[in-house]
């Protein structure tokens, strides 16, 4: 199985909103809290997705996939910081891998990746947020990232559950 990291330039990730709509809902009907609740539709999954564009347009934000022979595995956007004195800071956001290829490291990959982006653009310092005890939690803390605090019932779960979340930087 040949897997591969790239870049979308914005017809490539317009191209592919479907199969990045199809990421969130896998991430969703998983158990995964990133933004949305159970029962997400596709169409609105792709409305997300296609909010993004305009940002990948203008270079305020990259998206990176995963590819496993082809499809589309896995997903992390970086957003630069637009506010004037934060030129050194981007965000990390929708670290997704579909569930049909988790375990196989393409997280760990995905996360370097968007790493290097922000590196190659200038940027010193990112930050992220995941849900308290989740897989992300335990990938960005093996991996460097520093813990900044947990906010308890900061967002709902797929389950309409209250759960915590904790925030973590990364200098680079």
């Amino acid at each position: 199985m040949a897997s591969v990291l790239r870049k979308l330039d914005a017809a490539e990730a317009r191209a592919a909103i479907p199969v990045l709509a199809d990421m969130i809902v896998d991430a969703v009907a998983n158990g995964a809290s990133v933004n949305f609740l159970a029962g997400l539709t596709q169409a609105d999954a792709a409305a997300f997705w296609q909010g993004q564009m305009d940002g990948i347009e203008a270079g305020g934000r990259v998206l990176v996939v995963a590819e496993l022979d082809g499809r589309i595995v896995g997903t992390v956007v970086v957003t630069h910081a637009p506010q004037p004195n934060a030129p050194h800071r981007a965000e990390i956001g929708k670290m997704l891998v579909h569930s049909s290829a988790r375990r196989r490291g393409f997280g760990r990959q995905l996360l370097a990746a968007a790493e290097a982006v922000a590196r190659e653009a200038g940027k010193t310092l990112l930050h992220l947020d995941t849900q308290t005890g989740s897989a992300g939690e335990a990938l960005y803390r093996a991996t460097g990232w520093t813990e900044m605090g947990v906010m308890p019932d900061h967002a709902l779960t797929p389950d309409r559950r209250l759960a915590a979340t904790t925030f973590f930087y990364k200098a680079i």
